[in-house]
């Protein structure tokens, strides 16, 4: 016969399991309805940033003024014209772009522009005071072979490699996923780097400080999961962070899947404290209160 179990003790037993699977009984509301119009960064566990072209058409300028005020202190994905008077803001310029994500190294036709690309993002990220610049593999073509192309990216990287260590910039290697073929911005079908396991073994294999993964949580989502385990397990390979809600590269609220405020204290445990650039592209009619929303799920 079983017995009844006292309420108290329910109580005091599912307190401990939510203690035990990290607390989610206290996590953030990430609810639109929890948006806070007045909100403004606290912490510093991170350095918020924000991707420029997500918001056109709001003039860059607006939008740097409106990060500012809610506490972000970097910018990213937006034309170099401005990197002056965002500067002059007070907003650092979080990574410098360089050649695309189509027209990488793995493919023979763009490995010599690609080199040419990033040794000029270089040169523009260290007169800017800038640290990281970002680079890709490119896209899959007809005959290709996987472990030639590989060999193809390391070989360009490497050519660049020096430069970039001698003046303290990262190159930053973006995993992005092939599986959502529903906006040109939202997945990019037939990218050779969609594996992150795979762009992390190049970075590995590259064996320098100055060269880093991307990791785009939205892409990493999509295509391999396992988010948090990955931070954990290769966070010394990490140098950069996006974030976007899966699925829709939407808002980070709770129409997504992805539980941002366990990531962003993972990465804070695991020692990352660098910039996290905000890349979701805008549903809300206030995009500006999006953004906001975003720098308060993800104050740690």
């Amino acid at each position: 016969m079983l017995r009844a179990i006292p309420r108290r003790r329910v109580l005091a037993a599912s307190a401990v399991a939510a203690a035990a699977l990290g607390g989610r009984s206290g996590a953030a509301d990430t609810s639109r309805a929890a948006a806070d119009p007045g909100y403004r960064i606290r912490r510093d566990g991170i350095r918020h940033s924000v991707m420029g072209w997500c918001f056109n058409p709001m003039d860059t300028l607006e939008l740097a003024r409106h990060a500012k005020a809610i506490g972000l202190v970097g910018i990213e994905g937006i034309d170099r014209r401005h990197y002056a008077a965002v500067r002059e803001l007070g907003l650092s310029i979080s990574l410098v772009s360089s050649h695309g994500f189509a027209e990488g190294p793995c493919d023979p036709r763009f490995a010599g522009p690609a080199v040419a690309k990033l040794a000029e993002a270089i040169d523009v990220a260290a007169a800017v005071g800038s640290k990281k610049v970002i680079t890709f593999t490119g896209m899959r073509f007809d005959g290709m072979d996987d472990d030639r192309a590989a060999a193809d990216c390391l070989a360009a990287w490497k050519q660049v490699l020096p430069e970039a260590e001698r003046k303290g910039i990262t190159l930053c290697l973006e995993h992005l996923n092939s599986r959502d073929a529903s906006h040109p911005m939202k997945g990019h079908p037939g990218y050779f780097g969609d594996d992150v396991d795979f762009c992390l073994d190049l970075v590995r294999r590259m064996g320098s400080p100055n060269f880093k993964l991307l990791f785009d949580v939205y892409h990493v989502s999509i295509m391999n999961g396992d988010i948090i385990r990955r931070i954990r397990e290769h966070a010394d390979a990490i140098g950069h962070v996006h974030t976007a809600g899966n699925p829709g590269r939407g808002e980070l609220d709770d129409t997504q899947e992805i539980d941002y405020p366990a990531v962003m204290r993972a990465l804070a445990a695991a020692g990352y404290h660098d910039f996290v650039a905000h890349e979701f592209i805008p549903t809300w009619n206030d995009p500006v209160l999006a953004l906001r929303h975003a720098a308060m799920v993800c104050d740690v």
